[in-house]
């Protein structure tokens, strides 16, 4: 299998996320609801100069059936970066294939995996890479119009 490689663009992204969220986790600490920290981690990443999505639907064909609302994604920031927020006692496996799921379905080759309910914030974020993604030489070559809000 061959390797992974992030474009240095989606790697400056990800970077700004994980400061943002080190920033609203300073703030507000752990024990809130996941609401609080995706609305606060929103206000950090436009304030960074991102464009950001909130609770994207993306749909599932089904036997011939679209399903609309079949995923929820939480944050997608600049059509190149996933995010999905837990506030649990503990990230499981489920919690991995599920932004695997998202990531393979939306074409994108990292997601940010993050979960407030720690008390150091370094400990409760999570790379989780698609390694279905291949070599992609530009940003350019994901499909942004995939999201529809």
């Amino acid at each position: 299998m061959s390797e992974v490689r992030i474009p240095e663009e989606i790697e400056a992204v990800a970077t700004t996320a994980v400061n943002a969220a080190f920033t609203v986790h300073r703030a507000l600490g752990p024990g809130l609801l996941e609401s609080a920290y995706s609305e606060c981690l929103a206000i950090e990443l436009v304030h960074s100069g991102l464009r950001i999505q909130r609770e994207v639907a993306l749909p599932l064909t089904y036997r011939g059936q679209t399903i609309s609302n079949a995923y929820r994604l939480d944050l997608v920031i600049n059509d190149q970066l996933l995010i999905e927020l837990k506030t649990v006692e503990a990230i499981q496996p489920v919690h991995r294939v599920q932004l695997t799921t998202y990531l393979r379905l939306m074409r994108l080759p990292l997601g940010l995996l993050i979960n407030f309910n720690v008390p150091l914030i370094k400990d409760g974020i999570n790379r989780v890479l698609n390694l279905d993604f291949r070599n992609v030489a530009s940003a350019e070559a994901f499909a942004p119009s995939r999201l529809r809000a």
